[in-house]
């Protein structure tokens, strides 16, 4: 987790946690894929619900630790929302059908995909978070020319700062 392109933001609350997976959603609207990481309550599930929340998803957004997933359809965009948190190997993830969910154009949300292994399809940003008090610190990491383009998109990251850790 180290680079030029990555993004850290310190002590956030929980306001400004949703105001950046809001300003997120509007950049993802064709799709890929993000991974949350991040120790228990270190605001995984409150980003993805503020993020899959600002995309449109309407219904309640539940939190998917005991289904492993939840998938939502929205007009030109498949969301899925996956919680690896009780996943103890990742050969139990292969009957989730993980290879059928990456039909563009979906969004992949992963909390918790360390617990996958190579089972996930690449990430192309990955969002860490941690505690940080009673707030939370927050490195967005892209980890693909989508993911920089996200956060160009977002305008969280300045185009010429991405061209130089680019070299």
């Amino acid at each position: 987790m180290s680079g030029l392109d990555s993004i850290s933001m310190r002590n956030l609350d929980e306001q400004a946690l949703t105001t950046l997976a809001r300003r997120l959603a509007a950049a993802v609207t064709r799709g890929g894929v993000m991974h949350l990481r991040g120790e228990l309550g270190a605001g995984k599930t409150t980003f993805a619900r503020a993020l899959l929340g600002a995309l449109g998803v309407g219904a309640r957004i539940k939190s998917p630790t005991y289904s492993l997933i939840e998938s939502y359809a929205l007009p030109n965009l498949s969301v899925h929302h996956l919680d690896l948190y009780r996943i103890a190997d990742p050969g139990e993830l292969e009957w989730l059908g993980l290879d059928e969910l990456a039909v563009e154009p979906s969004l992949i949300v992963v909390e918790w995909p360390e617990h996958a292994g190579r089972a996930l399809p690449a990430p192309d940003l990955i969002v860490h978070l941690a505690h940080a008090g009673g707030a939370r610190d927050v490195v967005l990491e892209p980890a693909g020319a989508r993911g920089t383009l996200w956060l160009q998109s977002a305008g969280i990251l300045d185009p010429v700062q991405a061209g130089k850790a680019s070299r």
